[in-house]
């Protein structure tokens, strides 16, 4: 009997980056020691937003989503001894994806390697950032046009380079339905193709479709995401051939990268997300027609904060598991022609036509970014209204809540936290840097940058001429939106146009009561300070509170405490409310405090929503903050009524 050939496994990959560019270095190398088999690079949000590190909204954030790079000296740390033409690394980065990769290729040379060999991929997908991540800085056009810089200049100098990870992974976090992530990421390859065809050569154009990859994501119900991704590559395939004439299978082969879920993870019970995780990895490496090329799975105390070394040894070691103690990898896929799947897969291609055909009709992505805002929302609204009423079961939840506490959270919470003083010894070595460039040289190359960015020459070059000269993120930010202005993007908040949750109306009749005794409906402020873009939560607020009958006020993302605190003061609000998951919360709530005390607003409460740990919550009470929630408070309706509370002249009890 013939020993079958075993295919080779998915890249292990786990997402990091934290602290400083030299912390995160010794994470990498450590990783890779393990058996890591590629690198994942999370930059913090200064650096994905093209802050410098001591900007004003840079307060509180640099280091703590992932690793700050304001310069060369930062990404040379970085990568301190990882030979770069050896590596597959993947940056998930957007808005500044010219710079950071202009960052890295000047690095590579500097390590000697050649530029063209060198593998990986830059996420660059602007669009998701509109919809549901948030990380965006310039309007659709110069932005679709950066895209296409990268990718015309990729495929000349670095043809083994990912140009664009069309990135539907945020997409579910943000509520998606299947159909709408299928629709919606693929809507997005479309209009970046359609950006880059007339770049390159009729004959060289399927060579660059070829290198567009995607980044999913893979949510419990393994059996439905199993079926997604086969309806992807499938929906790609015919995207290809059908509308751009590519006719070498090889070309249109859908490759993917995966992180799976991380909304699903709990606060309560936080252990039972090591099966979820598992669950989860299934869906994208069971069938070997949809397998992904990359994996990275994340740790199980995510929903509590920041992973230590050791959580992410352990979704690691569940990758190696699979790939090289079963079978897996020895049989060929086990789906094919099973009816059941092949039920379900036609099913959801068909809902995914009907949402790419009503976005074609809209004139493509870009014109459709308030419909598939607003989309998301009312998805992500009625998503959370299952979990509610309970027709959804999440186990520990809102059922099966009762158990023993985690001996996995004893002593240090469970968490890894970022030591405060990291951010102004960042700080203090950019201040250094710039001290000891060569200033004109500087002046010099942002000129060149200016110029390029104006002509609509590729900006990549320049980019890199920058890197070298000593630029820094946020020079290269500023000269950007210069050129090209900033964009605030929608919303998608109105009055929810799904089925809320059960007892909806006692909450309405509850808010009615108090704005009577009040003399004027309650107004609440909707705020995200910071540079933190996962706006779900304050969406899902904001929209229950209309649902509720109070009077909104929510402009979005990216406001500085200054801001909130003067939007409470100009529209008289009765409470704010403050939405921050990207652990800033602690020196964020202490300068909006002291602003709402020096504004004479000391009677206003303010509540908070984030990803907390206890001891912090303690911190933020300490500082005058009323009511603090974390991801274990899912019931809206009872969120509301502790805002009624709050503002009302006498208590009102929920029945």
């Amino acid at each position: 009997m013939t020993t079958p050939q075993k295919d080779r496994p998915w890249l292990f990959r786990t997402y990091a980056g934290h602290s400083t560019a030299t912390k995160s270095n010794e994470l990498y190398r450590s990783n890779l020691a393990k058996g890591q088999t590629g690198l994942s690079v999370a930059f913090d949000l200064p650096t994905q937003t093209g802050y410098d590190s001591d900007h004003v909204l840079s307060r509180g954030e640099v280091g703590k989503v992932g690793v700050p790079v304001a310069h060369l000296g930062d990404m040379r740390a970085l990568f301190n001894d990882i030979p770069l033409d050896q590596m597959n690394t993947s940056m998930t980065i957007n808005a500044t994806a010219a710079w950071l990769l202009a960052l890295y290729i000047a690095v590579a040379e500097e390590q000697g390697a050649d530029v063209s060999a060198l593998q990986g991929t830059v996420q660059n997908d602007i669009i998701k950032e509109y919809l549901s991540r948030g990380t965006y800085v310039f309007p659709p056009a110069p932005s679709l046009r950066l895209i296409g810089d990268i990718a015309e200049y990729c495929y000349t100098e670095v043809p083994k380079w990912n140009p664009m990870n069309v990135c539907s992974y945020h997409l579910q976090e943000a509520g998606a339905t299947p159909e709408q992530e299928l629709a919606f990421a693929l809507a997005t390859a479309v209009a970046v193709l359609d950006e880059a065809r007339p770049r390159v050569a009729e004959a060289d154009f399927p060579g660059l479709v070829a290198r567009i990859s995607f980044f999913v994501n893979a949510g419990i119900r393994f059996v439905t995401e199993m079926c997604k991704m086969r309806a992807f590559t499938e929906l790609w395939d015919e995207i290809c051939e059908q509308r751009y004439g590519v006719t070498d299978p090889k070309q249109r082969r859908f490759r993917y990268g995966v992180q799976v879920n991380s909304l699903g993870l709990t606060e309560q019970q936080p252990e039972n997300n090591v099966y979820r995780i598992l669950i989860e990895m299934l869906a994208v490496t069971l069938s070997k027609n949809a397998r992904a090329r990359a994996v990275q799975l994340p740790a199980w105390n995510e929903a509590l904060g920041l992973p230590r070394p050791w959580d992410q040894q352990w979704s690691l070691r569940m990758q190696q598991i699979m790939a090289y103690e079963t079978d897996l990898l020895e049989f060929g896929d086990l789906f094919d022609g099973n009816p059941a799947v092949d039920a379900k897969v036609s099913a959801l291609k068909e809902g995914a036509r009907a949402e790419l055909a009503r976005i074609d009709e809209m004139g493509g992505a870009v014109a459709a970014i308030d419909y598939m805002k607003s989309a998301l929302v009312q998805a992500n609204t009625a998503r959370l209204g299952r979990i509610e009423r309970g027709e959804t079961t999440v186990v520990g939840v809102n059922k099966y809540t009762e158990g023993e506490p985690s001996p996995l959270t004893a002593g240090d919470g469970g968490i890894m936290t970022v030591d405060p003083a990291v951010e102004q010894d960042q700080i203090d070595r950019l201040d250094a840097w710039r001290k000891g460039r060569d200033a004109q040289a500087v002046e010099a190359a942002l000129a060149g940058l200016r110029a390029a960015a104006q002509s609509g020459e590729n900006i990549m070059p320049p980019s890199i001429a920058a890197a070298k000269a000593g630029v820094t993120t946020g020079e290269w930010g500023a000269v950007m939106r210069e050129v090209f202005g900033e964009y605030r993007a929608p919303t998608g908040v109105g009055k929810s146009a799904v089925a809320s949750a059960d007892g909806l109306d006692q909450v309405q009749a509850s808010v009615n009561l108090a704005s009577d005794a009040l003399g004027r409906r309650i107004k609440f402020l909707v705020g995200k300070p910071g540079l933190d873009g996962h706006s779900n939560g304050a969406e899902q607020i904001a929209v229950r509170a209309r649902d509720s009958g109070m009077e909104v006020v929510y402009e979005g993302i990216r406001l500085t405490p200054a801001q909130i605190v003067n939007a409470a003061l100009e529209e008289s609000v009765h409470v704010v409310g403050l939405s921050i998951l990207s652990g800033s919360h602690v020196p964020l709530l202490q300068e909006v405090m002291e602003r709402m005390r020096k504004a004479g607003l000391d009677d206003v409460p303010v509540i908070v929503g984030g990803i907390i740990p206890d001891e912090d919550a303690e911190i933020l009470r300490g500082f005058g903050v009323a009511k603090v929630y974390t991801p274990k408070d899912f019931e809206l309706n009872r969120i509301m009524l502790d805002i009624v509370d709050l503002v009302s002249p006498a208590p009102v009890a929920a029945e």
